[in-house]
């Protein structure tokens, strides 16, 4: 190839950009990080928005009569929606808690175990405590989700749910 004969890549690509000398591999390279270090914040900002956040969704409504359920014994309701099951425990004379039904891990239904007085999921044997819905043991990552309730009288009454 002689000085004034073109190369064969030059022949073959022909198109030129204006001022495609003026960005270096560094400056690139700079350009990588810079923009995977704002990614890599967003999404820790990101995480931790979703983990400090609760959504109480839910208008009070009444749920049963306190007699009606025996101490030891649950009631199956649904709450916040009419597609959400929950479950109302009654733990001691006047003590209740109730919790969504579905295990945080893959959403199978929790049952409560009055001798051991827990929350169990069969699926991946699961269990959470009976009056927190904290994970006691198996894979879960989270509590169950919780339903804020009140006695009024001799009636529970649902507040909101934490799920």
């Amino acid at each position: 190839m002689t000085e004034t004969e073109e190369p064969v890549w030059k022949r073959d690509f022909p198109y030129q950009a204006v001022g495609e000398d003026e960005v270096t591999r560094r400056e690139f390279a700079r350009f990588l990080v810079a923009g995977a270090g704002v990614m890599a914040a967003g999404n820790v900002g990101f995480a931790a928005w979703t983990q400090l956040r609760t959504i109480n969704t839910g208008e009070p409504r009444e749920i049963i009569a306190l007699s009606e359920v025996p101490v030891g014994e649950t009631h199956l309701f649904r709450y916040p929606t009419e597609a959400d099951p929950a479950v109302l425990v009654r733990l001691g004379d006047r003590e209740v808690a109730a919790f969504s039904q579905k295990c945080t891990h893959l959403g199978c239904v929790v049952y409560f175990e009055a001798e051991e007085n827990r929350w169990h999921c069969p699926c991946h044997e699961g269990n959470f405590d009976a009056r927190t819905g904290e994970v006691l043991s198996g894979p879960p990552p989270r509590p169950l989700g919780k339903i804020e309730v009140e006695l009024r009288g001799d009636t529970v009454w649902a507040l909101g749910a934490d799920l």
